[in-house]
């Protein structure tokens, strides 16, 4: 079963919906026993950085975050839910994330006028290397973004894909081990976003 976790904010719905569709058993959890008892784990995420840390704190999911990423099992995160991963976030003053991954995040700065943030609509993904939730997709696919902060990993290695916009080519999805994490929303991708959903639902932890 996979989890959704349910922080008090979040696109929940269309991302259940999305796993229903691609026949994927998943659930909307809130407690810390919920996300214990699922093999798989996606957070969600909308809204700002400072709030979705606050809310997994109250509710006692933080640790359990943790604890699991580091137990091996699956974790995808989607938007707000990559840019908790790193260290921090410049959002709301400077936001304290989870950690589990080195680096920062960053608010886009453009030099253009014509650069609006946020970053809304679709872009291409270009790969950074092979991964399993990227099997069956082209590389330089498009994929629906929205958002006005990006991640700055602070090891290369932990860029699975780059996308371009407002002058900086920036990670749009990262990963390490049994974590990966997308800033683009897969739920409103269409078919390669089914795709990706479909082949996390799959996947084993294991990045190669």
């Amino acid at each position: 079963m996979i989890a959704i976790v349910d922080y008090r904010a979040g696109n929940l719905t269309s991302v259940r919906l999305a796993f229903e569709t691609v026949g994927a058993p998943a659930r909307v959890v809130s407690t810390p026993d919920e996300v214990r008892a699922c093999d798989r784990i996606v957070f969600p995420g909308v809204g700002a950085a400072g709030a979705a840390m606050a809310n997994l704190r109250a509710l006692g999911l933080a640790d359990v975050l943790r604890e699991r990423v580091e137990a091996g099992v699956p974790f995808l995160g989607i938007c707000l839910g990559t840019q908790i991963l790193f260290g921090s976030s410049e959002e709301d003053g400077g936001t304290e994330c989870l950690g589990l991954l080195p680096g920062r995040v960053a608010k886009f700065r453009p030099a253009s006028p014509a650069d609006k943030v946020p970053h809304m609509g679709w872009n291409q993904v270009a790969f950074a290397r092979p991964h399993p939730l990227f099997e069956g997709i082209r590389d330089g696919a498009d994929f629906y973004f929205v958002h006005s902060y990006h991640p700055v990993p602070a090891d290369p290695a932990d860029v699975l894909a780059t996308t371009s916009y407002a002058g900086v080519e920036f990670a749009s999805a990262v990963g390490r081990g049994n974590l990966a994490a997308a800033q683009f929303h897969p739920e409103k991708s269409g078919r390669d976003g089914l795709r990706m959903l479909s082949n996390f639902a799959a996947w084993d932890g294991r990045a190669a």
